[in-house]
């Protein structure tokens, strides 16, 4: 029986995961899900998360939680950083608290989950994504049978760079962080399913799952202007990989806007 795994779109704000909770038991038992994937760096009001973001998010029978460039918006992920759950950039420095990846199990199949964060247009201070990969692959790669890459990137041309880089290496590479959905779903010449961006869980009328009259103010007047989360109607944005059980590649890739 083939595996379906599903990698949800950055969680934003109370509306994104009052989403999660209104959808992701109705796309499970429709399509099948063995393994839910969810981006959660934005879960606490657009940035960060806290213990109880967490606990919301997992209790919802989710099997990891990525994050990116808000990792450390709130202090409360101090608590349970270490949660076999959660899963933060693997390329932040050597000796920062917290798993770059983590191997779990599901229908008798090893699953390695990779977090990275790029370096084009995202101010932090990372490793080279680029070769934090190869070395993390190389380390588990006899020990799995499928790999999942969520890079947390805002430039399209470094994703996709990465998606060929690990070409027939990694089972899938999936983008986050731009909260819009890209219509380029493939897969690559060598076997690994590829996506720029799974978009967004949040706000459907919003900037990004931010108030628009907030971002209008920011972008007419120049003035810093606090954003905030948008309310409003949700939406849940993620993507669906069927894995072939014998080969362990994906056969198809089908994005989810709901």
């Amino acid at each position: 029986m083939d595996l379906k795994i599903l990698a949800v779109g950055d969680i934003i704000g109370e509306t994104g995961i009052k989403e999660l909770k209104n959808k992701l038991y109705q796309i499970r038992q429709k399509e099948e899900i063995d393994f839910v994937i969810v981006n959660g760096e934005n879960a606490a009001e657009g940035m960060g998360i806290t213990e109880k973001n967490f606990n919301d998010i997992i209790s919802q029978n989710v099997d990891v939680v990525t994050m990116g460039n808000h990792t450390w918006g709130k202090k409360d992920i101090f608590k349970f950083i270490d949660h076999p759950k959660l899963i933060r950039p693997a390329n932040y420095p050597k000796g920062v608290v917290g798993k770059g990846y983590s191997i779990y199990e599901c229908n008798n199949k090893k699953i390695a989950v990779i977090n990275l964060i790029g370096r084009v247009y995202i101010n932090v201070l990372s490793e080279n994504p680029f070769l934090v990969a190869k070395d993390i692959i190389n380390k588990i790669k006899n020990k799995v049978d499928i790999i999942i890459v969520d890079f947390h990137a805002e430039a399209t041309g470094e994703k996709i760079t990465m998606g060929h880089y690990l070409d027939g290496i990694v089972t899938a590479v999936f983008g986050t962080h731009t909260h819009v959905q890209t219509a380029d779903e493939k897969i690559l010449p060598k076997g690994t399913a590829y996506i720029s961006d799974i978009g967004m869980t949040g706000t459907k009328n919003s900037a990004l799952g931010m108030d628009v009259s907030v971002a209008l103010k920011r972008f007419e007047t120049s003035l810093p202007e606090r954003y905030k989360v948008a309310s409003g109607e949700g939406m849940l944005n993620g993507v669906i990989f069927d894995i072939d059980e014998k080969t362990n590649k994906v056969k198809t890739i089908t994005r989810i806007n709901m």
